[in-house]
């Protein structure tokens, strides 16, 4: 039996994973800030599946909790064998609006918390020969769209540049890239989703269903609906100009402000 290590895995997409990779038999170690609603879903998850769930409290925005975590990936006695990193968020605001504490939470979390992580991870997996790597992207980071758009550039590139320099390694990353899914993401950052066209919703669990496939399938980047590929292949044939009018004037209306 494999263990799966998953930040941000109370709710969402976190969640989503959490609860297919337990139905799979994998025992988990569960990461998130509140220590109540971890234990509840480590309870839930035992109960339901039959499964081992550890918890871990740790806050990736703080150099202590992303140093708990990369201690865990890196316990040769107790092995990680999958790694989701999905913890994230979105700030409200357009750029000088927002604050630069929190500019920089944001790239400390999408950023170096994954840099770190996957180092940690990905280290203890080469020597063993096997195991998997998810980094939770968003298709934001196709289009130019602020320091949001711009962190899940970075986990793109970076995830798929580490996934060439670790080829033949028997270590597979890969970028998950969705677009709007129903989560507590918008509600947490304050951000209203009424004016979103109903056929532009994910759902988690399907979503995670189909990233699990591309990672089984060897891809480095998973953009997991039909919708949202034809929309990243149409951005593809916009000018690039054009395209930063179109996502800023979108983004302040849909996605992360």
């Amino acid at each position: 039996m494999t263990t799966a290590l998953i930040t941000g895995s109370t709710a969402g997409i976190g969640a989503a994973f959490a609860r297919r990779l337990a139905s799979y038999g994998h025992d988990l170690v569960l990461v998130a800030r509140d220590t109540k609603r971890l234990r509840e879903q480590a309870t839930e998850l035992h109960d339901r599946h039959g499964i081992e769930a550890e918890v871990l409290t740790a806050d990736l925005a703080e150099d202590t909790g992303i140093e708990a975590v990369a201690a865990r990936l890196g316990d040769r006695r107790n092995p990680v064998d999958l790694l989701i990193n999905n913890a994230g968020f979105g700030n409200k605001g357009r750029y000088l609006d927002v604050s630069m504490a929190d500019e920089l939470k944001m790239l400390k979390v999408h950023c170096e918390a994954v840099l770190r992580l996957t180092s940690a991870a990905t280290e203890a997996m080469r020597e063993r020969g096997r195991g998997g790597v998810v980094n939770v992207a968003s298709v934001a980071a196709f289009v130019p769209r602020g320091t949001y758009g711009a962190s899940k550039a970075w986990v793109v590139q970076f995830t798929q540049g580490a996934a060439r320099d670790l080829a033949g390694s028997g270590v597979r990353l890969m970028a998950l890239c969705p677009g709007f899914v129903r989560t507590e993401f918008h509600e947490r950052a304050g951000m209203g989703t009424d004016n979103i066209p109903g056929w532009m919703w994910l759902d988690a669990d399907k979503l995670v269903a189909a990233g699990l496939a591309d990672l089984a399938r060897g891809k480095s980047v998973s953009i997991p609906d039909p919708r949202y590929k034809a929309l990243m292949g149409a951005a593809k044939l916009v000018p690039r100009g054009m395209l930063g009018g179109i996502s800023s004037r979108t983004g302040r209306k849909y996605g992360p402000q």
